[in-house]
């Protein structure tokens, strides 16, 4: 491992870390005994709210420098950041400001789950801008968000920023990367791979994650989630 692998371990474990004491991962066993039912319709034994991220002001500068980081490393193509409404609105800008790189973001359009939904919306929602910001011919998009389960959120946000595209009659624009702080890794690089889009995440909950905080945890809420991620 080389010192700047250390270094990049070092601060996705800081990350994880605040995410757990920072009450941004609940469980099951110590929160919720029931559980969550996730937006996706999955029921899931633990819950991640990283929503809270901008009130924690020195967890969400480490994320911006392990994020521009990445970004640079993985999608040097990238120019221009999309936050998606509402979690991925304070990451994408934090990013903004470590990089340098201009970041807008997405319109919360109420009732959108699915892409049927979103064409629906689209048709309904008039001359309203769908993507706030300045967007430019030849633009490479990265969108930026704090989670990703399966994906479906971020192929609907992507729909989005392109019916956009197309509707400020913008060229050569590209929105092929996606870039989140935790992947649950419950089929969204996958899905990703065959769509040819890029995922790009700071931290895998089953490669790396709940490792970095099994000594915080305890011994039931470490089994109870790594067992079911591990079952999906």
């Amino acid at each position: 491992m080389t010192q700047d692998d250390a270094l990049s371990r070092d601060l996705r474990a800081r990350i994880m870390r605040d995410i757990y004491q920072k009450g941004m991962l609940l469980t099951s066993v110590r929160d919720r005994p029931e559980g969550w039912t996730l937006v996706s319709g999955r029921w899931s034994p633990f819950y991640l709210q990283l929503r809270l991220i901008s009130s924690f002001p020195a967890t969400l500068r480490v994320v911006a420098q392990a994020m521009s980081t990445m970004i640079r490393e993985e999608a040097p193509h990238v120019n221009r950041l999309v936050g998606i409404a509402f979690a991925g609105i304070p990451i994408a800008t934090a990013v903004s400001l470590e990089s340098g790189m201009p970041a807008c973001h997405t319109r919360k359009l109420a009732g959108v789950r699915s892409e049927d939904d979103l064409q629906r919306a689209l048709r309904e929602y008039g001359q309203h801008s769908l993507v706030e910001g300045v967007i430019e011919d030849g633009d490479a998009l990265c969108l930026i968000d704090d989670i990703v389960t399966g994906l479906e959120s971020k192929l609907i946000a992507r729909s989005q920023v392109l019916a956009e595209v197309r509707r400020r009659a913008l060229s050569d624009v590209r929105c092929d990367d996606v870039a989140v702080v935790v992947d649950r890794e419950q089929g969204a690089a996958e899905r990703a791979r065959t769509l040819e889009i890029g995922l790009h995440s700071l931290i895998g909950l089953v490669r790396e994650g709940l490792d970095m905080v099994r000594d915080l945890m305890l011994p039931e809420e470490y089994d109870v989630i790594i067992n079911y991620l591990r079952s999906q």
